[in-house]
């Protein structure tokens, strides 16, 4: 136990070391930027993919479940809702079409851990699109996942009793967990451009996942809170609601990025105490 916990600190304190100098807030803010572009995609190519896995009927009676698992501010629910039941019409070449800008988000993953790495590439770009595809390629089995569990989250939430609300939140927060877990993962060893470890990729993708996953319950809290959230901008409820979820997505990719540096600490340390060579970048 006490080797474990030398390692974890060992590992923190390199981590801690290797960001400084690092305009970690800079990087997470573009990061953010290709987000915005791929997330809307990135969630309609996934209902798309669960309607052809529990059907088109079936997709669209759990999109009411979606939104009413969802709090009422910024429109939350009926955005939701819309979100849903387009992704299910989509036919297959549409679905093909959103996979192009849903891919950009590779892109800025590969560019962000290439800054993180204070390294550039040739081709970085089409190397982080081509090499996200087989994260998009799980939404068959990630996406019903929620999904299904939504209606039972919808249930507890309307009680309006703390104990089947803090039953929800925390089944929410495990599934979230779970369902993050297997992609950053992936992001981590194969969009990544130096980690060689699948290991230390596993540790630092689990690890993330768990905090991404507590920020997105921190954001449904956050909903629900009675902020005007259009105060600061002249009463326009569209331009609250953007700046929010925009400043919710920059946190959350400070927490991948952040992640991303775990992973090359561990994957160093692994390879110091098995003496493996780094392996050489592409």
């Amino acid at each position: 136990m006490r080797s474990f916990e030398r390692r974890v600190r060992l590992v923190l304190l390199a981590t801690v070391r290797s960001l400084r100098g690092h305009d970690l807030a800079l990087t997470g803010a573009g990061l953010t930027f290709y987000a915005g572009i791929a997330i809307v995609p990135s969630l309609l190519f996934g209902t798309w993919t669960a309607r052809l896995v529990l059907g088109r009927d079936r997709v669209l009676r759990l999109a009411d479940s979606v939104g009413a698992a969802l709090p009422d501010s910024l429109g939350a629910p009926s955005t939701a809702h819309q979100l849903v039941v387009a992704g299910a019409g989509l036919g297959g070449l549409g679905a093909l079409v959103a996979l192009f800008p849903a891919s950009v988000y590779g892109e800025g993953l590969r560019r962000a851990f290439l800054a993180l790495e204070r390294d550039t590439e040739r081709m970085a770009g089409w190397r982080g699109r081509l090499r996200v595809l087989p994260v998009l390629a799980l939404t068959p089995i990630l996406v019903p996942a929620v999904l299904l569990v939504s209606p039972w989250l919808a249930q507890l939430f309307d009680t309006g009793r703390a104990g089947p609300t803090a039953l929800g939140v925390f089944v929410a927060l495990v599934v979230d967990w779970l369902v993050l877990a297997l992609p950053l993962t992936w992001t981590y060893r194969v969009v990544g451009p130096s980690l060689g470890s699948w290991a230390a990729a596993a540790w630092a993708g689990f690890t993330a996942a768990s905090f991404v996953s507590g920020f997105l319950q921190g954001f449904v809290l956050f909903l629900a809170l009675p902020i005007d959230l259009a105060a600061p901008f002249g009463g326009l409820p569209v331009v609250g609601a953007v700046v929010a979820l925009g400043l919710w997505l920059w946190v959350l990719h400070l927490v991948v990025l952040v992640g991303y540096a775990i992973a090359l600490e561990v994957d160093a340390l692994l390879r110091a105490e098995l003496h493996v060579a780094p392996a050489p970048q592409d």
